[in-house]
């Protein structure tokens, strides 16, 4: 059972992985979609989740795996329509994640109204960095994200930019997903995300909050 660990060295079984897309104008722009009027929510499986370290592994029958690098937040306590002016106080930590995007599968699969769990659920489609915790993130709605793949950068934008935020994400998704301890949300992703090949390195980063460091199998 894979476990998300805070810095003050508790231990939460990663339950639900929670995702919202379309959350940044420059990355709706860049992929030519249209903006969304409610959050745009998919699901990633636990059995998805590696660690710093660990290496990524682009299944078969894809050609594009692209990354996105996200402010993760991890869920500390349960809850059910939880409104906006309450909803920070479920975040027990702050982290880093990669929402991994098998862009041709997804493309294809979207084409003939199929549902494309496959091209974002896959195993090792999310890396994941240990969590700060909530008390330690002064602003978490003004965080820098950074990635690079190989020393280049691809990704570097602010958490200021989120179409949502993150009490707005967090409501919303507790009105059709109780919350667990455990659960992960990842906020979405800035500009900037494109594709990673077998032998990249790639470098997730908030900093003051976390790096991860991940390979391509």
């Amino acid at each position: 059972m894979r476990t998300a660990r805070l810095t003050s060295g508790r231990h939460l079984p990663i339950g639900k992985i929670l995702c919202i897309g379309r959350n940044y104008s420059e990355h709706i722009k860049e992929l030519g979609n249209a903006t969304p009027e409610a959050p745009v929510i998919f699901i990633k499986p636990a059995s998805s989740v590696i660690g710093d370290g660990e290496a990524i592994v682009i299944p078969p029958y894809s050609h594009d795996c692209h990354h996105e690098a996200e402010l993760a937040l991890l869920i500390g306590k349960r809850g059910k329509n939880i409104p906006v002016n309450r909803a920070m106080e479920y975040i027990a930590g702050y982290g880093v994640g990669i929402d991994l995007t098998l862009r041709d599968v997804q493309s294809e699969l979207k084409k003939k109204g199929l549902p494309w769990e496959i091209a974002k659920g896959f195993d090792t489609a999310c890396p994941l960095s240990a969590f700060v915790e909530a008390s330690d993130v002064a602003d978490p709605q003004n965080l820098q994200i950074r990635l690079t793949v190989n020393g280049a950068i691809r990704q570097d934008g602010n958490t200021s930019g989120m179409i949502h935020p993150i009490p707005a994400i967090i409501s919303h998704m507790s009105c059709s997903f109780t919350l667990d301890p455990g659960d992960v949300i990842l906020t979405g992703t800035p500009a900037g995300v494109s594709r990673i090949a077998p032998g990249d390195h790639l470098v997730a980063e908030i900093p003051g909050v976390a790096t991860l460091r991940v390979s391509v199998a």
